[in-house]
């Protein structure tokens, strides 16, 4: 397949609770076993950390979370065949992500996942070694990435 789509530029949430475990969710939309962090597009005109603090309020009502780590580039993953085209009305073919961790500052009873437009369907605390084995197959680096990267954080 000739793969041309431009990527999706994206935002991306590795949000910590004061154990040390990241918050992972499924999403609505697919009947796949796959968790994932929060994340969304970033709007033209936004800035990237604009749109992480956005989309982290957007998918989980979450508000009072402080950011205490960047990835310092952009990590890009390409669509599967059987979705390229598809996904994202078919303008993209994947996207280019830049990644925050959050700390989180309030409790669970906060956690809303039933948004005005929800996207997940269940949410849970898990280990961060362990996200690269939760994701769909083709964000699975990008997780591995973040996880060898930021695991000095769970300490």
């Amino acid at each position: 397949m000739d793969k041309k789509l431009p990527y999706r530029r994206c935002a991306g949430i590795m949000l910590l609770n004061t154990e040390g475990k990241v918050f992972v969710a499924k999403r609505i939309d697919t009947d796949v076993e796959a968790w994932q962090m929060p994340q969304g597009g970033i709007d033209d005109g936004e800035e990237p950390m604009e749109a992480a603090i956005r989309e982290l309020e957007e998918e989980t009502g979450i508000k009072n979370a402080e950011i205490i780590a960047e990835y310092g580039s952009w990590l890009t993953y390409d669509l599967p065949d059987e979705l390229y085209g598809k996904v994202w009305k078919g303008r993209y073919g994947g996207q280019t992500m830049k990644w925050y961790v959050m700390r989180y500052l309030g409790s669970d009873d906060d956690i809303n996942i039933e948004t005005e437009n929800p996207e997940f369907s269940t949410w849970k605390w898990a280990e961060m070694n362990s996200l690269e084995d939760m994701i769909v197959p083709f964000k699975k680096e990008i997780y591995r990435l973040l996880s060898e990267q930021f695991s000095y954080l769970t300490d």
